[in-house]
């Protein structure tokens, strides 16, 4: 089993940042890809960022050329930079584990305008 912890999450004016973090445990081994998705209240889940195990990323049309989704792989933690937010970003960011699919509880960021 993978377990996920988010953390970093938080109230932002219109054009600031933020920096999430994911922080994975258990049988990390078998994770070949790591992304974060986001839902907004009455909305469906979206993917927004995708990382893989050599490094190769992607991004959802919304967030590229504001959001920058990393890794530390001595630290078994997963980055997401947030950067010129707006408030359609706001949302419960979730990171996901593929390969040993699983999800964390997520974390709440709210942009204001």
């Amino acid at each position: 089993q993978v377990q996920l912890v988010e953390s970093g999450g938080g109230l932002v004016q219109a054009g600031g940042s933020l920096r999430l973090s994911c922080a994975a445990s258990g049988t990390i081994a078998s994770i070949t890809a790591m992304s974060w998705y986001r839902q907004a209240p009455g909305k469906q889940r979206e993917w927004v960022a995708r990382i893989t195990s050599i490094g190769a990323t992607n991004y959802a049309d919304s967030v590229k050329g504001r959001f920058t989704i990393s890794r530390d792989n001595a630290k078994n933690t997963v980055y997401l930079q947030m950067d010129s937010l707006k408030p359609e970003d706001t949302a419960v960011y979730y990171c996901k584990s593929f390969g040993r699919d699983s999800w964390g509880k997520g974390t709440q960021v709210t942009v204001s305008s």
